[in-house]
């Protein structure tokens, strides 16, 4: 008998974006599908103003509290307020920057939101994510040479989402859709710089995709061909056919997440690079 699902305030309080405490609480609240994270997050608290404010939120709504603050007084202040309050409290990156100053044999520069500064990568990222969005969904396929990779697949195979994300890691990634009898750009054929990569999933899945979208955003579309599994069968024996006859590798994506999805993209490249 299936357990009813209870909840639990986790506050995240970062002197940066956020991000990384965000990642590590939902990767951890994940593995307990019982319970379930209501998430406060205080991002860019860098003083004791900011932060008394935040323990008046935790005080009204108590939980968990995970941090990411370089400044140790503040985080100090964390720890004991925290004990007060009789609250658990951990400091996400402190064990991290332990294990790196043991290794290293130097202390951390301590310095607020070092992995966000613009340096050449931020810019390289940038860069990557504005030709993704120029790329997106076959568009300006006269230069698909220039891209890192390309992903190609009959639609609602996540082509979009994975090419974002694959761009916010500064890799440019164009896609291209396949359909069902049109043949694919010759630039695509002929490019030799970037990684191709078809992706794919069962009928089952890519027909439920493509319904939701129709009910959320296409009233009054004639769904019937645009749903039906037999065809959705078709449109992806025809993108299986183009792969194998070039040689193009394929990811099934049917029960993997946009991030698994990019993973594995990036597993690809690097062993083909």
């Amino acid at each position: 008998m299936n357990k009813p699902q209870s909840f639990f305030h986790l506050h995240l309080i970062s002197d940066a974006t956020g991000e990384t405490l965000l990642a590590a609480g939902r990767a951890a609240a994940a593995q307990y599908k019982d319970a379930r994270a209501i998430e406060h997050i205080y991002p860019l608290i860098r003083t004791e103003k900011q932060l008394m404010k935040v323990f008046d939120d935790i005080e009204e709504q108590p939980g968990i509290v995970l941090y990411t603050l370089v400044d140790q007084a503040l985080a100090s202040r964390i720890d004991a307020r925290a004990a007060e309050m009789g609250l658990p409290c951990v400091s996400v990156l402190e064990p991290v920057l332990s294990v790196f100053q043991s290794y290293l044999g130097t202390p951390a520069g301590r310095r607020v939101g070092a992995q966000h500064v613009l340096d050449a990568d931020y810019f390289r990222r940038i860069d990557a994510l504005n030709f993704t969005m120029e790329h997106d969904d076959g568009q300006l396929p006269t230069d698909l040479d220039e891209a890192d990779i390309i992903l190609i697949g009959i639609s609602r195979t996540s082509k979009t989402p994975t090419s974002i994300y694959l761009a916010n890691r500064g890799i440019k990634t164009a896609n291209i859709p396949i359909v069902l009898g049109v043949p694919l750009p010759e630039n695509l054929v002929y490019a030799k710089k970037p990684l191709i990569v078809g992706l794919v999933a069962t009928a089952e899945r890519i027909s439920h995709v493509r319904q939701n979208r129709i009910l959320g955003t296409m009233p009054g579309y004639d769904a019937q061909g645009y749903v039906d599994r037999a065809m959705i069968n078709e449109e992806l024996a025809y993108a299986r056919q183009i792969c194998t006859r070039h040689n193009w590798p394929m990811i099934d994506v049917s029960r993997r997440s946009i991030e698994e999805t990019a993973a594995a993209i990036v597993a690809l490249r690097n062993k083909t690079r």
